[in-house]
């Protein structure tokens, strides 16, 4: 039989600079710890019940969930991005279940439509505390979550609610929250996380752009990367569908940003001499990172990306529609408090009302977001 204390043995195996569950610095309101799960497990099995997590199912990555069932949501990117960073830990010999648990929970905030219903949000909200998706989830395990009779949220541990804060890429650009050290560098487990967010978003995107038909081929054959990987696979597998030859360059992609991440991450450690976490905080750079080589490589993809997907017509357009549902829907709501459901309503006695509705419109999904507009804004539809 294995209790949680093996497992926590077991855990001396990890690399010497991993955080082991035993030292975590625990959660916001005490509890009793589980005989077969170390703390990390929990905070994993937690948030997979959560209702935000669920939610992830029906809200945007780049395509609007009702433009096909074969585009990523930002539930199924999630999924990507935590098996890529386990990967990522397992090689490194860091604490999986850590970096599965921050995988899992690092979109819970996020918004209806992606980036453009966080930038609506942020504007409505300048004056009222501002809003971003990291800040958003801290809120949503912290607080808005109700699944316990003791405490509000999940009650996570530190290092877990410090991942989801601290999450940090060119998309995301994280707010300091008081309770957590804003100078040091993040754990290894939290960096991570965040570099395999880079390699999911930039090759899946990839992905979804030619399948959408956004992206043609014959444009990305001035990517360097691209050429190469397309002869390599040509070389091994001559005669193959182009279907399968497209999936297996953007596999091949992600194995190579994989790989030289973990090695260069190699490097950097024997470098700066890290051996304990405390010398990853003290750490001038991130030490979790690829090699310049690598990055000089990625970015001409990246350019690519942001130019010919994130700025198509077809995906600006339905940014700045959903510009304006969220943005109508939060007048509609800050007009007349009663139209909001009973929940969000019975907090209006004690709470602001435009960070309750920020609340209520952010946990939305697409659809439900659309629903609620057709029910304002259309006549003949049942509200």
């Amino acid at each position: 039989m294995l209790k949680r204390r093996d497992m926590e043995k077991k855990e001396d195996s990890l690399a010497p600079y991993a955080q082991k569950s035993r030292l975590s610095k625990g959660r916001r309101h005490k509890e009793t710890e589980h005989d077969y799960r170390s703390c990390y497990q929990r905070d994993r099995d937690r948030i997979i019940y959560s209702t935000a997590f669920r939610r992830l199912e029906y809200k945007t990555q780049v395509f609007v969930n009702h433009e096909g069932d074969y585009y990523r949501t930002r539930l199924t990117h999630t999924l990507e991005v935590s098996q890529i960073a386990k990967s990522i830990a397992r090689a490194l010999r860091l604490n999986e279940d850590l970096v599965e648990a921050i995988s899992l929970a690092h979109d819970l905030g996020h918004t209806p439509f992606g980036h453009s219903g966080e930038d609506a949000l942020n504007q409505i909200m300048k004056d009222h505390g501002g809003f971003d998706h990291n800040s958003q989830g801290l809120r949503v395990v912290d607080f808005l979550e109700e699944r316990y009779p003791d405490f509000p949220g999940l009650n996570l541990t530190y290092e877990v609610r410090e991942g989801i804060i601290k999450h940090s890429t060119p998309f995301d650009k994280p707010r300091m929250a008081i309770a957590f050290e804003t100078k040091s560098s993040p754990l290894l487990e939290i960096q991570a996380v965040d570099i395999a967010d880079e390699i999911a978003y930039d090759n899946h995107d990839l992905d979804d752009g030619i399948k959408s038909g956004l992206i043609k081929e014959e444009d990305l054959k001035v990517i360097q990367t691209w050429r190469e990987k397309d002869k390599e696979i040509k070389k091994i597998h001559p005669g193959i569908k182009d279907e399968i030859r497209k999936y297996q360059i953007i596999r091949s992609l992600i194995n190579s940003q994989v790989t030289d991440l973990i090695n260069n991450t190699e490097a950097n450690i024997k470098k700066l001499k890290i051996r304990t976490p405390n010398d990853i905080a003290k750490a001038p750079v991130r030490i979790l990172a690829m090699s310049k080589e690598m990055q000089a490589k990625r970015m001409p993809m990246r350019e690519f990306l942001m130019e010919k997907l994130y700025r198509h017509y077809r995906v600006v357009r339905m940014s700045s529609k959903a510009n304006r549902f969220i943005t109508s829907l939060f007048e509609v709501y800050l007009d007349k408090t009663d139209q909001l459901p009973p929940a969000a309503k019975d907090r209006l006695e004690k709470e602001d009302k435009y960070r309750v509705i920020c609340d209520y419109i952010a946990g939305m999904t697409d659809r439900y977001a659309l629903d609620e507009y057709k029910k304002f804004f259309e006549p003949y539809e049942r509200v």
